[in-house]
């Protein structure tokens, strides 16, 4: 068993969680309602559903690995590659949160904080 990995794992389920749940209500359902070019708005819907798909897939992986069910080969690589993603993403997140007009979006556009929880953990899961 990996502790931080687990915590990683169960962070990023709450994170999945909480995409279905906020996520849809204050982002999707709006988006979808609202009148813009329908192509746009198609792509918008996909790409949320994408990053759904990630989630998911992110957090079972992040447990399985956790609870020592795939150990095996290659499994610490897909942890770094999970942990790097989320670094990447909060980086991001921050970024456009600092230089957007929205008053205060760091705390608006606050995914980041989870996702810097998620990298760290698999970071120190792995070793690095």
């Amino acid at each position: 068993m990996n502790s931080y990995i687990i915590i990683a794992g169960l962070i990023a389920s709450a994170t999945t969680v909480g995409h279905f749940a906020v996520g849809s209500k204050q982002f999707l359902q709006p988006m979808l309602a609202a009148s813009f070019d329908p192509i746009s708005k198609k792509v918008m819907h996909c790409a949320f559903h994408y990053v759904s798909t990630y989630l998911i897939l992110s957090a079972v992986t992040l447990l399985l690995v956790g609870f020592n069910i795939w150990s095996g080969t290659g499994s610490s690589a897909v942890i770094n590659f999970i942990a790097a993603n989320f670094a990447v993403f909060a980086i991001w997140q921050i970024v456009l949160a600092i230089i957007s007009d929205i008053p205060r979006g760091i705390f608006k556009l606050f995914q980041w904080m989870f996702f810097v929880l998620i990298a760290l953990f698999s970071f120190l899961g792995t070793g690095l």
